[in-house]
């Protein structure tokens, strides 16, 4: 039961190429700093990225970008990083662009087996070019299909050793349906404690949903745009 593995490289070292990953995180907030570093360092290639945005053009999941590992990226927001602009508008990479809460309903829709479900948002638009569409309660919806992926990276606060999470404030945002709607779920933890040190009540993913742990380490918790008030004169 003990998930602990020794390192980030370990831990992501039979990861293949061409795989579907899902990386938690918004913006640069939770992000899984070491693992992303792992999976650069390591070199692999025609990754499909599930994530909220693909990071800055320097940090978080634009270093993947940068090094030409990512074929496609699913995700809601795409501004702040300008390589993601360069390789799409050059035909490099291959964008699916969702609605926030679409995004983060067809990953929960994947971790809860669920077929599909019919939204209103974006009905009637691009967005819904391609898909079902119905009348329900006298409102056009679309019908949206769930994601799921072979690997997930997340951050998490607390870990114990059998990997029950807990994640801190708003780091957590996609990460608990990621956990859910992957095959291997890989968590670097910034605590690990052993079973029994977690307050049952305050756990947001239990174990079962996690396959690795490592500790997290030298983390830089970026900032995308560093706004302070003005000092009183």
């Amino acid at each position: 039961m003990n998930k602990v593995y020794a390192s980030a490289d370990e831990a992501v070292a039979d990861i293949p190429d061409n795989i579907t990953l899902m990386s938690g995180g918004f913006g640069l907030c939770g992000n899984p700093e070491n693992l992303i570093t792992a999976l650069h360092k390591k070199n692999v290639k025609g990754l499909t990225i599930i994530s909220n945005n693909c990071g800055t053009t320097e940090l978080g999941l634009g270093i993947l970008l940068q090094n030409k590992q990512v074929k496609k990226m699913v995700a809601s927001y795409v501004g702040e990083n300008k390589e993601f602009e360069r390789q799409f508008l050059s035909g490099e990479l291959e964008v699916e662009l969702n609605p926030q809460g679409t995004l983060a309903e067809r990953i929960r829709a994947g971790g809860c087996g669920i077929g599909g479900f019919f939204t209103p948002t974006g009905a009637g638009t691009q967005v819904a070019e391609g898909k079902e569409s119905r009348m329900i309660d006298g409102r056009l919806h679309v019908l949206e299909t769930p994601l799921k992926a072979d690997f997930a990276i997340v951050h998490a606060w607390k870990a114990d050793t059998w990997g029950n999470l807990v994640f801190h404030k708003t780091a957590r945002n996609f990460t608990p349906m990621m956990c859910m709607a992957a095959k291997v779920t890989i968590v670097e933890a910034e605590h690990i404690v052993q079973p029994g040190e977690l307050d049952p009540d305050l756990v947001h993913i239990p174990s079962i949903f996690v396959h690795r742990i490592v500790q997290a380490q030298n983390l830089q918790k970026w900032i995308e745009r560093r706004t302070v008030r003005k000092k009183a004169s």
